[in-house]
């Protein structure tokens, strides 16, 4: 089932939203469900989008999910809500407290690494496969991604790059036509987008991060396996290298 909102919209409301509340009153922003079919997907798939949308990792404020405030805004019961809840729970996006409530889960800096080294086999894979399936066309449009941000233009727009560089990952999975590596790598890559937008401003990460994508355009282009499986694997690990060293927010 398609998405009621793209990602894009959804991390612009999210952000609007943490920087006018304080870190305990801050509610994943959604829209209404426009369709009686399934609630019980729909709620669960865009709570799980706005909560990667949200900048969880800004403050050390616990985020409480508001079960019936979601429901009003979804404009549906809370029994689909709750279910939702329920699944993402199990995926490891909120904890239940008995007797206080829903909470989003911020990962700890040893999980977070997990998740990252995880991540950078299945798209090291991912990227081996596009070199025998995917077409020129498709390859080509990796590369159409970053245009605007030629001649130093990353920084100057560092939110709408910062979107750019998950839609490249998340193109790079699905580019492989690997139905399981892409089923396997879903999940794992929403709990991932939350790092990356929190990581890309730091240091020099948005410099680094386009240097390595158009290297690996160029190796994938070149049909080059080793070098293009190579290239996505030490690009994830760098990340992982970087939350090592830096991301003092995660303890």
């Amino acid at each position: 089932m398609p998405e009621m909102v793209s990602s894009l919209s959804i991390a612009r409301r999210a952000r609007s939203a943490a920087g006018s509340t304080s870190g305990s009153a801050l509610q994943p922003a959604v829209d209404p469900l426009d369709a009686p079919a399934n609630f019980k997907r729909q709620a669960y798939v865009a709570l799980r989008n706005a909560i990667a949308a949200m900048d969880i990792y800004r403050s050390r404020a616990e985020i409480r999910l508001d079960e019936r405030r979601l429901a009003q805004d979804f404009g549906i019961s809370r029994t689909p809500v709750r279910e939702a809840m329920a699944q993402l729970e199990r995926e490891g996006f909120v904890r239940s407290v008995p007797r206080r409530g829903i909470y989003v889960v911020r990962k700890t800096r040893r999980e977070v690494i997990e998740l990252i080294t995880a991540w950078a086999a299945l798209e090291s894979m991912a990227a081996r496969l596009i070199t025998e399936n995917a077409g020129d066309e498709e390859i080509a449009g990796l590369r159409c991604m970053f245009a605007t941000f030629e001649n130093g233009e990353v920084r100057a727009h560092l939110d709408e790059y910062s979107e750019i560089n998950i839609e490249f990952h998340q193109a790079i999975v699905r580019m492989s036509r690997n139905a399981v590596l892409i089923n396997l790598a879903e999940n794992l890559f929403t709990h991932m987008r939350m790092i990356r937008r929190k990581t890309i401003g730091e240091k020099d990460r948005a410099d680094r991060s386009i240097r390595d994508h158009m290297h690996i355009i160029e190796a994938l282009e070149a049909r080059d396996m080793v070098r293009a499986e190579t290239l996505v694997r030490d690009h994830a690990l760098g990340l992982a290298e970087h939350v090592a060293k830096y991301a003092d927010y995660l303890d």
